[in-house]
């Protein structure tokens, strides 16, 4: 799965490289939308608030809109899911109730510098309470886009208010030789030449089941990071052993 990620760039760099023409937020008292929600992070956690790119359903055009990270099902009777929603397993796309319907009609793009996965430790190492996260990114470190799949939940909060809740998740994949060994997934990363194709709605014969693949393992790299404490730069300086 993947639990973390960072992102080097803020609003004017995103809309930069996704072509985007304005920013879609919805529901600003639920979000309590202001511009750090924007800004870089350097380690963005699950049920935190994140741009998200996405076509406007009105216009065609694609939009920045900030969603939470751990997708609510519309079908859901709380704005909470009941189970781990942060990552969309890619091969029960067609298959979840879950993901089915995002799945095919509501396909996002999440932008990222960099995600973080740890290595499985040894009951020694779980009694000792260590942690082995690696950073993963692409090979020149630039901005990319994971592959996503957005709902939109609509109901009543404890004070009876009518909200909004727009969520995503993440998919992932089979990992490649980069990750394998130390993880067992790899989100999945869309290629700029696909943006277009992977946000435009489509036929259910023509969805676009073979973007959804591998990374070549020759465009990424890893390497072994410290504890992820607090959300700076320091957080992807290699381990002096590793």
């Amino acid at each position: 799965m993947c639990g973390r990620y960072g992102r080097r760039a803020d609003k004017q760099r995103i809309a930069e490289w996704f072509h985007t023409h304005n920013t879609d937020v919805f529901n600003d008292e639920y979000y309590e939308i202001n511009s750090t929600r924007l800004a870089p992070s350097y380690n963005i956690s699950p049920d935190s608030i994140q741009p998200v790119v996405r076509l406007d359903r009105d216009t065609g055009e694609r939009v920045l809109a900030l969603m939470k990270w751990g997708l609510v099902p519309y079908w859901s009777k709380t704005p909470k899911a009941n189970f781990s929603s942060i990552n969309a397993r890619s091969d029960k796309l067609e298959s979840s109730g879950a993901w089915r319907e995002p799945w095919k009609h509501r396909r996002c793009l999440i932008p990222a510098n960099f995600f973080f996965e740890w290595e499985p430790l040894t009951k020694e190492e779980e009694k000792r309470k260590l942690s082995k996260p690696w950073a993963v990114s692409l090979s020149d470190d630039g901005l990319f886009a994971f592959g996503g799949i957005y709902d939109r939940w609509k109901g009543l909060n404890e004070n009876n208010n009518e909200i909004i809740v727009e969520s995503f998740s993440i998919i992932t994949t089979d990992p490649n030789e980069v990750l394998e060994p130390f993880h067992n997934r790899c989100p999945l990363i869309i290629e700029p030449k696909d943006y277009e194709r992977w946000l435009a709605p489509a036929e259910p014969s023509d969805l676009p089941i073979d973007l959804v693949r591998t990374y070549p393992a020759e465009e990424m790299k890893a390497w072994r990071v410290i504890k992820l404490q607090g959300n700076g730069p320091h957080l992807l300086e290699p381990l002096a052993d590793s």
